[in-house]
């Protein structure tokens, strides 16, 4: 897009699942429900460190949305052992690095660090998994942190105050429609118990996954885990309702009127993922369609809307497989000067009528499909990449041996299955398009408007 994420030797404390095919991963269950992944990698002598927990915006209810990204600032603010802070201090005093992050579907906690450093890291991350303390003064402080960097990222930039309204409008009953940073009326009014209650319910054993990558022997590996996480008590947790999205009946459009210097177009069909798709090669294919759109500098996009007719400043395509809830193809653009919002939205409509009727020629789609699996194969050169993939895939409900058949589920794609996802997905009864209009740099928006048969939230 335009703008641009097991052994008998153990079996007290631990139960071995099946191996799959890769026999560099290896998978293991502690008795209190933790589920450990170690994917071994022998080229340097480092490794990644993640404890993934299936909690996200997603998961939130209205009135505390933003809880979960801002107890993952409030995750380096203490324990029973240690004070604010010196988490990472030890971290740092170890010449490793770490970071978290939260997402619709998870949030991880990750350390990069010299392989014989991996205790620490399980000490430190079995220590805040269980024992935060959430201090009130820790907690006001981050609070405004975080209320800053959402004045920063979102409210005042105005292609992302777009998308996170043109999210509130695509979804209606998914909660897909909450921005991962959450409202600003609901972080203002947050209050650190908010925070307690969201850490004692998803913060346990049996609502993580850990996830070891790098130049490790997965038995020592084992070990340790058992060593610092096996003792730890699981909680009792409650199956989400499914809150699935509801059909959508109609073209909906809106405008967000924000002080830019120019417009933005974001145009996003409704669109199945790997969990839950009835049929499992359209994930598959959509993502093909995507790479024919926006698969590099010789891709349609690129060529027929910036390149040949300039309609376009730059524009893209973007369409992830792997969500927990079904999501968006998503097509967003700038036009160029002389254009408008208007002209754009034509020629990316032409676009996807274009791929609706021809099929992709043979040539076009080995490039496509040779372009895909490069990136996929660059990005597992990386041990932090490999981790990322598993952990996702993980937490999202998938099963990391998802990740093992991308590849392959790829190559299999069709031109006739490209066009059928084209045309069975990117019709207009399933499209959501937001417009942001510049007002002048020095003017304060209004509340965005909606045209149509969109809702604002």
């Amino acid at each position: 897009m335009a703008r641009r994420i097991l052994l008998a030797f153990y079996c007290l404390l631990t139960t071995p699942l099946a191996l799959a095919a890769d026999p560099t991963t290896h998978e293991f269950m502690l008795d209190n429900g933790m589920k450990v992944i170690v994917k071994e990698d022998h080229r340097a002598p480092v490794m990644v460190s993640q404890v993934w927990y299936k909690v996200g915006s997603s998961y939130e209810h209205d009135g505390i949305t933003g809880v979960s990204h801002v107890l993952e600032h409030m995750m380096f603010k203490g324990t029973e052992k240690l004070g604010p802070n010196e988490f990472s201090r030890i971290i740092a005093e170890n010449g490793g690095r770490e970071n978290a992050f939260t997402g619709r579907d998870y949030t991880a906690y990750f350390q990069r660090m010299e392989k014989r450093r991996l205790e620490v890291s399980f000490e430190l991350e079995a220590d805040r998994m269980r024992n935060l303390t959430l201090p009130e003064e820790e907690f006001a402080k981050e609070v405004k942190v975080v209320m800053e960097e959402r004045r920063l990222r979102t409210d005042d930039d105005p292609q992302s105050l777009t998308y996170e309204r043109f999210n509130a409008v695509a979804f209606l009953s998914s909660p897909y429609r909450t921005p991962v940073i959450g409202w600003m009326n609901d972080l203002e009014n947050m209050q650190a118990a908010d925070l307690r209650r969201w850490y004692q319910t998803w913060y346990a054993p049996n609502n993580a996954t850990l996830v070891v990558a790098g130049d490790v022997d997965p038995k020592e590996v084992l070990k340790l885990a058992q060593k610092h996480f096996g003792p730890l008590q699981p909680s009792e947790l409650t199956p989400l309702k499914p809150r699935k999205e509801v059909a959508q009946n109609g073209l909906r459009r809106l405008t967000v009127k924000a002080p830019a210097e120019l417009p933005y177009l974001l145009m996003g069909y409704k669109a199945p993922v790997l969990l839950g798709a009835a049929l499992e090669w359209e994930p598959y294919a959509l993502e093909v369609l995507a790479g024919v759109l926006d698969g590099g500098a010789s891709a349609r996009i690129a060529k027929h809307l910036i390149r040949d007719s300039r309609v376009a400043a730059s524009a893209g395509a973007g369409y992830s497989l792997d969500s927990r809830l079904d999501s968006l193809f998503l097509l967003d653009g700038t036009p160029s000067e002389g254009h408008s919002v208007s002209d754009l939205e034509q020629a990316l409509r032409e676009q996807i009528q274009r791929v609706q009727t021809d099929l992709v020629n043979p040539e076009e789609l080995a490039r496509v499909k040779a372009q895909v699996m490069a990136s996929d194969v660059y990005q597992r050169d990386s041990s932090f990449y490999q981790a990322m993939q598993i952990g996702s895939l993980e937490t999202v409900g998938l099963g990391w041996q998802v990740g093992e058949q991308y590849l392959d589920k790829i190559r299999a794609v069709s031109a006739e299955q490209v066009r059928d996802v084209a045309r069975k997905y990117l019709v207009e009864d399933r499209l959501t398009v937001a417009v942001l209009d510049p007002l002048p740099m020095t003017q304060a928006p209004h509340p965005p408007s909606v045209q149509g048969g969109g809702h604002a939230h």
